[in-house]
């Protein structure tokens, strides 16, 4: 990539978040996190600038393959956190992780929620075949890792072919959970995190067992503008109290 190309990605990437962030601060740490992470990143985020009040903490959310996607175009990223191995490994292989950084940080696991409105009443994945259930929503199994998981489940349970026509694809699982606390969808597969922070809005109607491991690794970016800070804020992720933080977001301890 061409220098002044790869200036103009970094601006146009950086700008957006800096709007609103406090001046002063020697390090704005770059965070890209999968959207998934949204609300437990943000109280992480504040955790680590409690007891660094020099870094101010940039988050940047998305699905895992958008944000492996910009960051190997040179996009100005400190610490890069993936909701499943497969962007991460994505990321690794064109060679943009610091050596040594990448570690599972979380868990977590997937749910077929509902409108809390719905009344349908769901025993198995195959009721989704029902008459009741219109339009599914999933994340796009091609770059949301959420939907990846869903496919997986739905291709175990032999209904991926079946409950194509039905499917409304999202491009991220937060996006997925919106369509269904909306009441656009008639359901959706999201993360057991997800349906928590929308208990309000949606209802779980079944819990699910992948045998895709559903974990969380997070590394930082080799091209890394602050590499110190960036170990500094994983070894946070790590440590007990950035895991309570995850805990009290219904995250898992990675197995």
């Amino acid at each position: 990539m061409k220098q002044s190309t790869r200036r103009c990605l970094a601006l146009i990437f950086v700008l957006p978040m800096a709007v609103g962030s406090t001046a002063g601060f020697a390090a704005d740490l770059v965070v890209s996190a999968a959207s998934s992470l949204t609300n437990a990143f943000q109280e992480v985020a504040r955790a680590y600038e409690a007891v660094h009040p020099e870094t101010h903490v940039v988050l940047n959310f998305a699905s895992s393959d958008t944000l492996m996607r910009q960051i190997v175009q040179g996009a100005p990223v400190d610490v890069f956190a993936s909701a499943d191995q497969t962007a991460m490994d994505r990321a690794q292989a064109q060679g943009v992780l610091a050596d040594g950084t990448r570690t599972d940080f979380a868990a977590n696991q997937l749910v077929l929620v509902v409108p809390s409105s719905s009344h349908a009443r769901i025993d198995t994945l195959k009721d989704l075949l029902g008459p009741a259930f219109k339009r599914v929503a999933l994340g796009n199994p091609a770059s949301v890792p959420a939907g990846r998981y869903a496919q997986h489940v739905l291709e175990q349970a032999g209904l991926a072919a079946a409950l194509e026509p039905r499917a409304v694809l999202a491009q991220n699982v937060r996006q997925c959970l919106d369509y269904v606390s909306r009441d656009e969808v008639d359901a959706g597969f999201v993360y057991a995190t997800d349906a928590a922070v929308a208990r309000q809005r949606v209802r779980v109607a079944l819990r699910l067992h992948s045998t895709v491991p559903i974990t969380y690794p997070l590394a930082v970016v080799a091209h890394a503008a602050h590499a110190s800070e960036a170990r500094s804020f994983r070894h946070f992720v790590l440590s007990a109290d950035g895991q309570a933080v995850l805990a009290k977001y219904g995250f898992l301890k990675p197995h």
